[in-house]
């Protein structure tokens, strides 16, 4: 599933080519047709992201709610764009720029009322500039999970993921199994710093590679797409920090990666 990296780079791609496009909207395959009956000849004002979901806004207040899901995918094209596939569920076409949406786990119409009620109930997103830091830790300290459960509730933290919440964890040196309740101010703040830093880079250079994964790993050829991360599924190899096989773990039918050493739970935590 996309993390909130991909979703802002998608917005950022979207206003700046579909904004202040009027569309032609038809479902190709069917699912969509009566919405996109609405959508048609109205022009794109403008696109936010918050986590994983994202919002196209149409005027005459008409919004667009998207949340790929797990096999969800987006197609752009910078002109009128080739035949749709039978499994597009919408497709936004001008003589200039085309999308072709297919798979997507919500494709919805919602007022600006309802949109922002969906919004209400997301968690901090950290590349939203509004974000508070504050809040999001408070949300975090709420009841006894493992803090690497909790970093994947979209109503606490959003837009973070199985990498994300990884390779944060890492650089923050927390370990994954510490109650969330647990979780000190001056730890927090280095886990905000590192989900911050991670989406920013991410969303601009269009995949996460973690500042202290191994070196050269994207200049050698042939190199794993996993070489970018310092410990998600590197399960078995040596920490770059310590050289510490790095261990996986099931949690919450989630795979958990993390270094044994460098994460280790500290005595006398309170």
């Amino acid at each position: 599933m996309p993390e909130g990296n991909i979703i802002h780079r998608l917005a950022r791609v979207h206003r700046r080519w579909l904004v202040g496009r009027q569309f032609t909207a038809d479902s190709p395959q069917g699912r969509f047709t009566q919405d996109a009956r609405r959508l048609s000849g109205r022009t794109l004002v403008g696109v936010e992201a918050h986590g994983k979901h994202l919002f196209h806004h149409f005027e005459g207040e008409v919004h667009l709610h998207l949340h790929l899901g797990l096999v969800g995918n987006i197609r752009h094209f910078r002109c009128a764009g080739p035949p749709p596939s039978t499994a597009c569920r919408l497709r936004l076409a001008s003589p200039h720029a085309t999308l072709h949406l297919s798979g997507p786990q919500r494709c919805e119409l919602l007022s600006p009322e309802a949109e922002a009620a969906l919004r209400a109930r997301l968690g901090e997103d950290p590349l939203r500039p509004e974000a508070s830091a504050p809040r999001a830790f408070e949300a975090l300290r709420r009841g006894r999970a493992p803090l690497a459960t909790v970093l994947l509730d979209q109503a606490r933290i959003s837009g973070v993921g199985n990498i994300l919440r990884a390779e944060a964890l890492f650089l923050a040196r927390l370990p994954p199994q510490l109650p969330a309740a647990e979780l000190r101010p001056e730890d927090f703040e280095r886990l905000w710093t590192a989900l911050r830093e991670l989406l920013e880079d991410a969303a601009r250079d269009g995949r996460i590679v973690t500042p202290h994964s191994p070196p050269n790993a994207l200049t050698l050829p042939g190199r794993r797409r996993e070489d970018r991360f310092c410990v998600y599924d590197r399960e078995g190899q040596p920490c770059p920090r310590c050289a510490t096989p790095i261990t996986r773990l099931s949690l919450s039918g989630r795979g958990l990666f993390f270094c044994p050493r460098c994460q280790a739970p500290r005595r006398g935590r309170r």
